[in-house]
C-alpha cells in the first residue's frame, strides 16, 4: 500500500482528496494536515510515502514544507497541489525536489496516477504544468539551443518525434494517443524509449527540447 499524508488548510478539499485516493486499491490515506508544520511533524512518524502539499497554507505554506522535507521523511515524495497555476509556483516546487505539481481542478485518475509515480519514484506534471514550465524555460539564445536539440532529436525515429513533438504541447498520454490514433499503453512505450534515447529524466525535459528544435 501506498501511505499518503494530505496537507491542505481547507477540510472539504482533504476529505475530498481522501475520498478519490482511497477509492484505488494500493493507496491508504494515512493523515491530514491543516498547515505545512502539521505535515512535517507528521510526515514521518506516519511513515508517509507521498505528502500532497497545498501552496497557500498558513504557518508553514507548501513551498517551504516540500523544502524541509527530505529532513524529517527522507523516503517521502511529495506532490504540490494547488488552485495557483503560476509559473513561479511550478519552476520553485521542481526546483525545491516536488515529485510532481498538480492544479486542484485534475481528474481523479490524474491525482491517483500521480501518486503511483511518486511513490515508484517518478516525477509527474500535470500537462496544464508542463505547458507553464515549457513556456517559462523557452525563452534564451535560441540558436544555439535549436540546434542543439535538433541534433539530439535526430535519434529519433518520426513516430518517436511525433510523439515528443505533442510532449513540447503539453498533451498527456491519452491525448497523444488520440492524436496519433495510438492507445495510451502505446503512448507510454513511446515515452520511455523516447527519455532513453534523448538522456532525458522526465517528460518535461523532453518537451523542452521539443519546444527548443523548432525555435
Amino acid at each position: 500500500m501506498i501511505r499518503v499524508l494530505v496537507a491542505d488548510d481547507e477540510p472539504l478539499i482533504r476529505a475530498g482528496i481522501r475520498m478519490i485516493l482511497t477509492s484505488a486499491d494500493d493507496i491508504e490515506v494515512v493523515g491530514e494536515a491543516a498547515d505545512g508544520r502539521q505535515a512535517l511533524d507528521l510526515a514521518g512518524p506516519l511513515r508517509a510515502d507521498v505528502v500532497l502539499l497545498d501552496i497557500q497554507m498558513p504557518v508553514m505554506d507548501g513551498l517551504a514544507a516540500l523544502a524541509e522535507l527530505p529532513r524529517v521523511a527522507p523516503g517521502a515524495r511529495a506532490i504540490v497541489l494547488t488552485t495557483f497555476g503560476e509559473r513561479d509556483n511550478v519552476l520553485r516546487a521542481i526546483g525545491a525536489g516536488g515529485a510532481g505539481f498538480l492544479l486542484k481542478d485534475t481528474a481523479p485518475g490524474e491525482l491517483i496516477q500521480a501518486v503511483r509515480a511518486a511513490a515508484t519514484g517518478h516525477a509527474f506534471l500535470s500537462p496544464a504544468a508542463t505547458r507553464h514550465i515549457v513556456d517559462s524555460l523557452a525563452a534564451g539564445p535560441a540558436t544555439v539551443r535549436g540546434e542543439a536539440a535538433r541534433q539530439r532529436l535526430a535519434a529519433l525515429t518520426p513516430r518517436e518525434r511525433e510523439v515528443v513533438d505533442l510532449l513540447g504541447e503539453g498533451l498527456s498520454n491519452a491525448d497523444t494517443g488520440a492524436r496519433l490514433h495510438m492507445s495510451e499503453a502505446t503512448v507510454k512505450t513511446y515515452v520511455s524509449r523516447i527519455l532513453a534515447k534523448l538522456g532525458c529524466e522526465n517528460r518535461v525535459q523532453a518537451a523542452l527540447l521539443a519546444r527548443d528544435a523548432v525555435l
